[in-house]
């Protein structure tokens, strides 16, 4: 099998971002077709893992106060941060820093306050209610 594989990443090549094959499907890995196969749904949960235990580095490289938050409200931010990205989320700078302050009724409503709860609906009511209660919705 080592070998197999080993042939077909020569053959295919490894692309680590979506690009077009020269069939034109949307394609990624070692010549997986996205368009025609797609993805497993343990494969997306492999992926959603992966993108979290990332998330979760960056907000205890660049958010180190967080280790402080109870579970719910940790949470509630590593599902902000995953949504938005590190960079947008360090620019929420009044909701940060009232998360950081433990002011939790602050924090919430200056996320709601914002274009992205205008934007996600529904998950920025949860999230900001997770974070003012500390419990999860």
């Amino acid at each position: 099998m080592k070998q197999l594989l080993e042939q077909i990443e020569r053959h295919e090549g490894l692309e680590l971002k979506p690009y077009r094959c020269t069939s034109e499907k949307l394609t990624i890995g070692i010549g997986r077709n996205l368009e025609d196969v797609g993805i497993s749904k343990e494969e997306a949960y492999m992926l959603l893992e992966n993108d979290v235990k990332t998330v979760q580095q960056q907000i205890e490289t660049y958010m180190p106060w967080a280790s402080t938050l109870n579970t719910a409200r940790h949470a509630a931010l590593t599902n902000f941060v995953f949504n938005v990205g590190i960079g947008t989320a360090l620019k929420f700078e009044n909701a940060m820093a009232a998360l950081k302050a433990s002011d939790f009724d602050i924090a919430a409503e200056q996320l709601l306050d914002s274009r992205w709860a205008n934007q996600v609906g529904q998950r920025s009511m949860e999230i900001s209610e997770q974070i003012r209660t500390g419990e999860w919705q």
